[in-house]
């Protein structure tokens, strides 16, 4: 007879009940050159005091996005996530103590500019500098962030952290704050225009108290996410 890696026989899989099924967001934002995620604090064991990611149970008839798109509006204003895209899906029957739950979370992205309304018990913290989490949330925190690191370099999902019109130092902030590492504007620029992924609005925006000349604003081609070279990398200056 087999036994687990810590020493337990496993019940037979007869015995077990069907798996619950819970859909989780991993909500991102960069704020002030930091990646932030939205999270909540659990009122009811287990894990009661912990921080969570917002999400719940999968209902009868109902989709994995319809589900974490319902959980979501009870704690952000879904209008304000600029995409949405499936992360990953954990069946590890030991991740949650009371029972055998299926977990599909979602990565959710929220634009510079945008601060929807969240309830009392839920707030932003750095990726980085997290509080202790529930469950397996920090690990699934760490996969959204590194997911959208990714696809900075390969899609153009940067316009899912910009605003709709933006000088290229202000998208070189996005950037550098989703990346964890410095970005020169000018190879920036170069490259997503050379993507064809920018286009100039024809506007500028005024100088600030420093002075100087005003700076052009942009705006992304495409509001829908693509990919837009399938081998190209970001990589810190140097490397």
């Amino acid at each position: 007879m087999t036994t687990s890696a810590h020493g337990v026989e496993p019940a037979p899989a007869a015995t077990w009940p069907a798996p619950t099924h819970v859909t989780l967001a991993v909500v991102l934002r960069v704020r002030e050159g930091r990646v932030q995620v939205l999270l909540w604090q659990r009122s009811e064991e287990p894990c009661r005091g912990r921080s969570a990611l917002p999400g719940g149970y999968l209902e009868p008839a109902e989709t994995l996005e319809q589900s974490i798109r319902r959980h979501l509006a009870q704690k952000v204003d879904v209008r304000e996530l600029s995409h949405l895209e499936q992360l990953e899906t954990r069946s590890d029957p030991s991740r949650h103590p009371d029972e055998w739950q299926l977990a599909t979370a979602y990565l959710g992205l929220v634009p510079s500019g945008a601060d929807p309304a969240v309830p009392s018990d839920t707030a932003w913290h750095p990726v980085d500098e997290p509080p202790v989490l529930a469950f397996d949330h920090e690990d699934l925190t760490l996969a959204g962030r590194e997911r959208l690191r990714a696809k900075l370099s390969y899609t153009n999902i940067g316009f899912a952290l910009a605003p709709e019109s933006f000088t290229i130092s202000e998208l070189r902030n996005q950037y550098v704050g989703a990346l964890g590492h410095d970005v020169s504007a000018t190879n920036l620029q170069r490259v997503l225009v050379r993507r064809g992924l920018l286009e100039e609005t024809g506007e500028r925006r005024e100088p600030g108290p420093s002075g100087g000349r005003p700076a052009a604003l942009y705006r992304f081609r495409s509001r829908r996410l693509e990919v837009t070279d399938p081998f190209a990398v970001l990589r810190p200056p140097g490397d």
